[in-house]
């Protein structure tokens, strides 16, 4: 493994806790099968790709997340038009439809889930830029792609901690994507995730960390009772404000640790 590769010590044994209460088994089922149906009109769509209205790609993003059994609130400051990289924390999957809901973008994710059972090649027909966290040579070739995809006017969705963290605990940002923002002269906006209960404690089931699969965690989502994402939506910073990368890295990282535990 390289040396440089991100990661989190977050585990599913150590991390993630039940929830107080579990759903019955046909609720979870009848959640799961909610999602897989909502998932094919968005496959068919696919195609279409940025013809698709983003009013549409929002609704059917929460709808996602909805199915799966967790309400979801977004709050905060308007995602500008335009070209513009929009940065978050990384817990979970639904980090993705979650992001998509406050503006359809291109995803930044890792090459191994390019390798992923239908997943895979779904993300890679949708637009997902995969980057190969093993080979640092590759790095310079995936900036030149998000500036050339942020100087066309479009949205890029990136976590910059390079991994997912349980929500109790949280990473530091990574520079490199920030230099796209920063040669395409577009604004970042920060973006803050959080799970919570039925009591407002931190939730950590929807938690996809370690070694966890991606079958277990869909389980674990579907199967929790009273789970909120909160997504809070921090203003953005504009071009020019900073003059390299790690000023405007380490700009965007406390508007989306602010409040963590």
């Amino acid at each position: 493994m390289s040396v440089w590769l991100p990661g989190a010590p977050c585990t599913p044994r150590g991390c993630v806790q039940p929830t107080a209460r579990a759903a019955a088994v046909p609720l979870a089922v009848l959640r799961l099968t909610a999602v897989g149906l909502l998932l094919l009109p968005g496959i068919a769509l696919l195609p279409l790709g940025r013809r698709v209205p983003e009013g549409l790609v929002r609704r059917w993003c929460r709808w996602i997340v909805r199915a799966a059994g967790v309400r979801v609130r977004i709050a905060g400051a308007a995602p500008p038009t335009g070209g513009l990289l929009l940065v978050a924390n990384h817990i979970s999957w639904l980090d993705v439809p979650l992001l998509a809901a406050v503006r359809p973008a291109r995803m930044l994710a890792k090459t191994e889930i390019r390798r992923w059972p239908v997943a895979g090649a779904l993300a890679a027909r949708g637009g997902v830029l995969f980057i190969d966290r093993d080979r640092l040579r590759t790095l310079p070739e995936t900036v030149a792609a998000l500036t050339t995809i942020l100087r066309g006017g479009a949205a890029v969705a990136v976590f910059p901690e390079g991994s997912t963290w349980c929500g109790r605990a949280r990473g530091h940002f990574r520079r490199a994507v920030f230099e796209a923002a920063l040669d395409a002269g577009v604004p970042v906006q920060p973006a803050r995730i959080r799970y919570r209960g039925v009591r407002g404690t931190p939730a950590t089931a929807p938690a996809f960390v370690g070694d966890d699969t991606l079958l277990a965690s869909l389980w674990r989502v579907a199967s929790a009772r009273g789970v909120t994402a909160e997504v809070e939506v921090r203003e953005p910073i504009p071009p020019g404000s900073h003059g390299d990368r790690r000023a405007l890295a380490c700009a965007a990282q406390p508007e989306v640790s602010a409040g963590h535990a």
